[in-house]
Formats: C-alpha cells, structure tokens, sequence
C-alpha cells in the first residue's frame, strides 16, 4: 500500500536523511554488509572449535585480526611484531600495540630482551 510506505518514511525522515548532516556516515549499509561477510562465510567451520573456550579464542583472534584491517595494517605483519614485542615490553606502555596506535610504535626501537 502506497500510503502506508508514505507514512513510514515520513515518520522515519530523520534517519534517512542523517548522512546529509554528517559527511562520514556512509549512504548505504554496504561497509557493515562486507564486514558481516566474513562471519556467515566462516559460520560451518567454526561450528567445530573444539570445545566452548576454543570458541572464545577464535573469536577474539577474529576480533584482532578485524582491527588491524580496520586501521589498514596486515593483521600478519602487526600480530607477528606485537607477538615478538610483548614479552619485553613494558606494561604501561602496552597501548602503544593496539592496531590504531602501532603504526607510530612501529618506528621506535624494539626493546631489547633482558
């Protein structure tokens, strides 16, 4: 019914046009459709983890391995280095190796192994 679809976006004006006020929110929904892409692609294999705590770890790996493509870095390239870096590194400094802040902790020298 035409009226009916009217009636709906009328009352829903607002969040349809949002993107026109704020230049960084997307038009379409197609960002949040490809990220999703991965999760249904992988849904049959990750059904077999090994148990429950198998679970959770893949899925924060998966969650890992999804910032650092966020933050445009090779998820390899960046969990090689953290991994290498971690044992020595100083624990208050342990924010410079989340992926939106590697990059610059990249350039400084790696701490030495005691």
């Amino acid at each position: 019914d035409l009226t009916k679809a009217f009636n709906y976006m009328l009352r829903r004006w607002s969040s349809f046009t949002r993107f026109l006020d704020n230049g960084r929110i997307c038009l379409s929904s197609n960002a949040a459709e490809r990220a999703l892409r991965g999760i249904a692609l992988g849904r049959k294999s990750w059904l077999f983890c090994g148990s429950d705590r198998g679970g959770q770890r893949a899925a924060v790996l998966y969650s890992l391995i999804v910032s650092a493509k966020m933050n445009d870095i090779d998820p390899q390239v960046w969990l090689a280095d953290v991994l290498a870096r971690l044992p020595a590194y100083p624990a208050h400094r342990i924010d410079d190796l989340l992926p939106w802040n590697w990059s610059s902790a990249k350039l400084r020298p790696q701490p030495a192994a005691a």
